[in-house]
């Protein structure tokens, strides 16, 4: 796998997989030297790192505390989910109406790469694998601030989308609705596509609603 360009990026990335995997737990502290010998960076780039995800909300800073895993939120679950509604639909329309032979088939592989990573039970392929599927289909809209803006909701809620992959069920259901999302889109039918993407994101946030609940409860 090829290192992002520098070593803040790479630390931000090996962060997020921590968090999505579960290695780092919500709630759990943030051992900034433990994860620094680990990672084999200085302090430096993992606080710009910690910076960044505090801003996304992934983890939470207390004073003489330091850093830790935020907690699952309902409340901050359906605010990013409703956000995400509003910004991906109006994408997903304009995008509608220019995919390619070409975005087609980046839709297409992508789904594949979400098939195979659910086959094997790989959590962390199956979420960079289905970034991968819904941003295929949102990037042909050609609007760079208003998915910048969409992936910073994204990465708030990779932890979110993890337990909500922990579930077979919940696998065969996403398999089964991405077939769904991409006929629709092969076929440039753009209120079908809005559509199946918006009860895509209504059938995550209802099994999550009873599992965040549970492990706050």
């Amino acid at each position: 796998m090829r290192r992002p360009p520098t070593t803040q990026e790479f630390v931000l990335d090996e962060l997020r997989k921590s968090i999505v995997s579960g290695e780092l737990a919500p709630g759990q502290p943030i051992r900034q030297d433990t994860i620094a010998q680990r990672l084999g960076v200085s302090r430096v780039p993992l606080r710009e790192a910690l910076k960044t995800l505090e801003a996304e909300g992934q983890v939470i800073y207390q004073p003489h505390r330091g850093y830790s895993v935020a907690e699952l939120s309902l409340s901050d679950l359906l605010e990013v989910y409703r956000m995400r509604e509003l910004l991906e639909s109006e994408a997903a329309r304009v995008a509608n109406e220019r995919f390619t032979d070409a975005d087609l088939t980046r839709i297409t592989d992508a789904q594949l790469d979400v098939e195979k990573a659910a086959d094997s039970g790989d959590l962390v392929a199956m979420i960079a694998a289905n970034r991968r599927f819904h941003f295929a289909l949102l990037e042909p809209s050609g609007m760079p601030r208003l998915l910048r803006v969409v992936r910073t909701l994204w990465d708030a809620t990779d932890a979110y989308r993890a337990v909500y992959y922990n579930s077979d069920a919940n696998r065969e259901r996403v398999r089964h609705e991405h077939d769904s999302i991409v006929a629709a889109a092969a076929d440039r039918r753009a209120d079908e596509l809005v559509r199946l993407l918006d009860e895509h994101r209504q059938h995550a946030v209802q099994a999550l609603r009873g599992t965040i609940v549970s492990e706050v409860d």
